[in-house]
C-alpha cells in the first residue's frame, strides 16, 4: 500500500485529505500550519486541516517553518512513499522535495503556468478570467513551476466570487486528484515541462491591492469586491474611516461627477462614480461596526452621508 504524508492547511484542502482517507490510502501524518489566534478575541484556532484529521484519527505535525526543524526530519524518517500538498501554504525544502521515491505533488488551483503563487483563485476573480482551473504538478525548488501532470478547467460565473471558486476548485482537484493518483503510483502518468514563456504570478493579496480606486473602471471595481469575497475584502475610506466594501454591482448611470463621489443615494444602493460609470454598493461595514446592508446603513449610521460627498 502506497505510504502518504499529506500537507494543507485551509478548507480548500479538506477534502483532498477526506478523499485519501477514504480511498484507503496508507497516510502516515498531516502537516499543516500552527494554530492561530482568530478573530476579535483572538481565540486560539486550529487550521480547517488539523480539526479533519483529529477527526480521522490521523497523527499531526505542525511545523512553524519546515526548514532546519525537528519537524522536518521527522517527516522524512517516516519514509514515505508520496507526499500530496494542497495550500499548505509553506516551500518544501530540497531535502524533502527528495526524500519519496515517488516524489512530492501539489493540488494547485489555476491553470499552470498561469497564476503561480499563494493566491491564484483572489487573483483570476480580480483579473476578470472567466475560467481558471486545478493542476496536479511535480513539486520543484522554484515556485509552482515542477513538470504538470494533468489538469481541469472550471468557468468563472459572473456572480463567483473568490469563496465560491474556492468551493468549486475544491471539488474539482479532489476528483482530479483522485483520478490522477493510480497513475502516478504505478508510473504511468504524463508530465509535460512548463513553458516559462506564460508564466504569470499571483502573490499574496496585499494591502495596497484591497483598497479601491475609484478612478477605475466599474468593471474593475466589480472585479475587485468579488476578487476580494469573502475574505481579506475591498476597502475605501470616507471622512478619514475605513469603509470595507463587501458588495455591489456595476450600474448605466452617467454623470459628470469626479470619481468616488457619491452621486446617488437610493433605498438599497449606494452609487459612486468610477472611472468609466458608477458602482452601487449594496453591503458594506464602517469602521467598528458589523457588515450590513445598504438599507441598514441609510437608516441608521450612514443616514448623514450627502450626494456630492466624496470617497478618498
Amino acid at each position: 500500500m502506497t505510504k502518504i504524508i499529506f500537507m494543507g492547511t485551509p478548507q480548500f484542502s479538506v477534502s483532498v485529505l477526506t478523499m485519501l482517507h477514504d480511498e484507503g490510502y496508507d497516510l502516515l501524518a498531516v502537516v499543516t500550519q500552527p494554530d492561530r489566534p482568530v478573530g476579535r478575541k483572538r481565540v486560539l484556532t486550529p487550521p480547517p486541516v488539523k480539526e479533519e484529521a483529529v477527526r480521522l484519527g490521523l497523527p499531526v505535525i505542525q511545523p512553524e517553518k519546515l526548514t532546519g526543524s525537528a519537524e522536518l526530519q521527522e517527516i522524512i524518517d517516516l519514509q514515505p512513499d508520496l507526499i500530496v500538498t494542497a495550500a499548505f501554504g509553506q516551500l518544501l525544502p530540497k531535502e524533502l522535495l527528495d526524500a519519496p521515491k515517488l516524489g512530492c505533488i501539489n493540488v494547485h488551483a489555476s491553470l499552470l503556468p498561469k497564476y503561480r503563487g499563494g493566491a491564484p483563485i483572489h487573483q483570476a476573480v480580480m483579473d476578470g478570467e472567466t475560467e481558471t482551473g486545478v493542476t496536479i504538478m511535480y513539486m520543484a525548488e522554484k515556485l509552482d513551476a515542477g513538470d504538470i501532470i494533468s489538469q481541469v478547467v472550471s468557468p468563472i460565473e459572473e456572480t463567483d466570487d473568490t469563496g465560491s471558486m474556492f468551493t468549486k476548485l475544491s471539488i474539482a482537484g479532489t476528483t482530479l486528484l483522485k483520478e490522477t493518483l493510480p497513475a502516478i503510483i504505478d508510473g504511468t502518468n504524463e508530465r509535460t515541462i512548463q513553458d516559462e514563456a506564460l508564466v504569470t504570478f499571483a502573490r499574496n493579496i496585499s494591502r495596497e491591492q484591497e483598497r479601491i480606486d475609484w478612478t477605475r473602471p466599474a468593471r474593475a471595481i466589480y472585479n475587485q469586491v468579488r476578487g476580494l469575497h469573502p475574505w481579506p475584502v475591498a476597502y475605501t475610506k470616507f471622512a478619514g474611516d475605513q469603509v470595507k466594501i463587501w458588495w455591489g454591482k456595476e450600474e448605466n448611470q452617467l454623470s459628470d461627477a469626479q470619481p468616488g463621489q457619491i452621486i446617488a443615494l437610493e433605498k438599497d444602493r449606494i452609487i459612486v462614480q468610477t472611472g468609466d460609470g458608477a458602482f452601487a454598493i449594496t453591503d458594506l461595514q464602517p469602521a467598528g461596526k458589523k457588515r450590513m446592508t445598504a438599507t441598514v446603513f441609510l437608516n441608521g449610521i450612514g443616514s448623514k452621508w450627502q450626494v456630492g460627498e466624496q470617497f478618498e
